[in-house]
């Protein structure tokens, strides 16, 4: 299996392969347009200049996970951290390790690119995903959620 960050010049063919990985989660989501959407995100984040990121996981030309995310600035950490926006394995994937591989290749590059930390969000109830987060060392931040959109 190999781990890798898209390229900002990616192929057309690789980014519908995540585009369609992707709809897996944009479609639990229920959201109008989704498609849209998500090739709206990958056209943004294969910009030159943009501070997204996808990771992928990819076997024999297929994807069966990616990791999407921003890289902001943080007064807390006092430097650029990351927002990791997605994480995402296709359902008949999981429970293989994917997940774990994809965020080790993440925190790998971060600590390489000057990264102060990482920050993401997941559900209360999602037990499986919160013990995968604190065996990389992740741990529980209490805040509370707020969104706004146009």
């Amino acid at each position: 299996m190999k781990i890798y960050e898209i390229p900002k010049d990616a192929s057309e063919e690789l980014q519908k392969k995540v585009a369609d990985l992707l709809m897996g989660q944009m479609e639990s989501i229920g959201r109008e347009n989704a498609y849209e959407l998500l090739m709206e995100s990958l056209r943004l984040t294969l910009e030159p200049h943009s501070s997204a990121h996808i990771f992928v996981a990819e076997e024999k030309g297929d994807i069966l996970g990616a990791a999407f995310l921003n890289i902001g600035i943080s007064l807390t950490h006092g430097g650029r951290y990351i927002w990791l926006n997605d994480l995402y394995v296709h359902q008949e994937h999981r429970q293989q390790g994917i997940a774990k591989k994809l965020l080790l290749k993440i925190i790998y590059w971060a600590e390489h690119n000057g990264i102060k930390g990482i920050e993401l969000e997941t559900g209360i109830s999602n037990a499986a995903t919160k013990a995968l987060y604190n065996s990389l060392g992740f741990y529980d931040v209490v805040s509370k959620r707020y969104g706004f959109r146009f």
